[in-house]
């Protein structure tokens, strides 16, 4: 059995640890100023400062107004909520989320196909859109491969549709939304500059606390509640206000956007590292993602010919904690649907890890990772040769 202070975490992208300068700034929200922000005396009303004050920060990354923001359990309840807004076509890629995917179901959806290295042409955007299409819903950067999109090239074809309408005196509007989840501590949020409607973003992805999320909604996006009650968040998302979560959350994003540059050079060189050894020791694997737009902290490799299933085992018994795909697939127990749509033949698919470097890792953990990685692929090939 590995003690607890010899594992090495290597999923960041599932979830990460609460910092620890978070969990400061929400225990007075959860002790002694725990007061209902809608209840009239004095201290409630100061807690209600608190909190809009909380959303303002939010605000201020994304370069949006506070009363645009829409606070939410989470990102799946953010993509929700913007998908469930819209009559119209929708228009996503088939490396989407589980919550993207799924939500689209109750709706006419077009699944546009990525290239092999899961990048997103803008081409295919256009010519998936219809008179009918009211919503365009990509994601930042892919929870699996890590492969960031160019959503300002995309964001210029829903502006080009968006004019061709209005010319042609057609009413029907058209959104550009993002799930930014995956790529928040490493990624430019200014929503003007991405060219963005609406973007959908986790606390949970950012060292932040679990079940908070927000979605960003400009004021051209017409918005109705489906969660109904008291009336909070504008009416849109009713339920006593999560004060603590949201200043977490602010704290956390905060602070993730004032490094994210020299967080992103740190765990690119510590994810190059480890990509060279394993690289090195098995020159048949394959690495899937762009090797130009990718999150600095992602290596989804594969090995041919080996069951992923078992070397996620293998690795635990020996402390060393990743994943073969997105939490949401492997929970599910089948084969991922990202790795599927990018063309990876299912010997490949079959034997794939994905790793994602963050906060817990230094050239320490990364070194004695390898290590254990290497003998466990070369273990499992030898059990498989005999």
């Amino acid at each position: 059995m590995v003690s607890s202070e010899d594992i090495i975490y290597l999923d960041h992208a599932a979830a990460t640890p609460i910092a620890d300068f978070v969990f400061d700034e929400m225990r007075p929200f959860m002790t002694e100023k725990f007061f209902n922000p809608s209840s009239p005396y004095a201290p409630a009303i100061s807690v209600r400062r608190e909190y809009e004050a909380a959303k303002a920060d939010l605000a201020r990354v994304l370069g949006a107004k506070s009363d645009e923001i829409i606070m939410t359990a989470g990102a799946t309840e953010s993509i929700n909520l913007m998908i469930h807004n819209v009559t119209g076509h929708i228009v996503t890629s088939a490396i989407e989320h589980a919550a993207v995917l799924e939500a689209v179901k109750t709706h006419e959806h077009t699944l546009v196909v990525p290239r092999p290295d899961g990048t997103i042409i803008p081409e295919s955007i256009r010519a998936a859109i219809r008179p009918d299409t009211e919503l365009v819903t990509i994601a930042y950067a892919n929870n699996e491969i890590g492969t960031i999109q160019l959503l300002s090239d995309i964001a210029a074809v829903v502006k080009d549709e968006r004019n061709r309408r209005s010319e042609a005196g057609e009413t029907q509007p058209i959104y550009f939304h993002s799930d930014a989840s995956q790529g928040a501590g490493v990624l430019d949020l200014h929503v003007s500059r991405l060219g963005l409607d609406a973007l959908t973003l986790n606390a949970g992805k950012v060292y932040g606390p679990k079940q908070v999320g927000l979605l960003w909604a400009s004021s051209n996006v017409k918005l109705h509640a489906y969660v109904v009650g008291g009336g909070q968040e504008r009416g849109l998302r009713s339920g006593t206000e999560n004060i603590a979560g949201t200043v977490g959350f602010a704290k956390a994003l905060q602070v993730a956007q004032d490094h994210r540059g020299a967080e992103a050079s740190r765990l690119r060189k510590l994810r190059d590292i480890l990509q060279t050894r394993l690289i090195e020791s098995f020159p048949d694997a394959v690495i899937s993602g762009s090797r130009k737009k990718q999150l600095p902290g992602f290596l989804h490799i594969s090995f041919p010919g080996l069951d992923a299933e078992r070397l996620l085992m293998m690795c635990e018994s020996r402390g060393v904690l990743v994943a073969t795909g997105s939490a949401c697939a492997a929970n599910k127990g089948t084969r991922s649907h990202v790795l599927t749509a990018i063309g990876l033949a299912p010997e490949v698919a079959d034997g794939s890890l994905r790793i994602t470097l963050g906060k817990l890792s230094n050239e320490d953990t990364i070194a004695r990772a390898g290590d254990i990685i290497i003998d466990v692929v070369s273990t499992e090939r030898a059990r498989l040769a005999r």
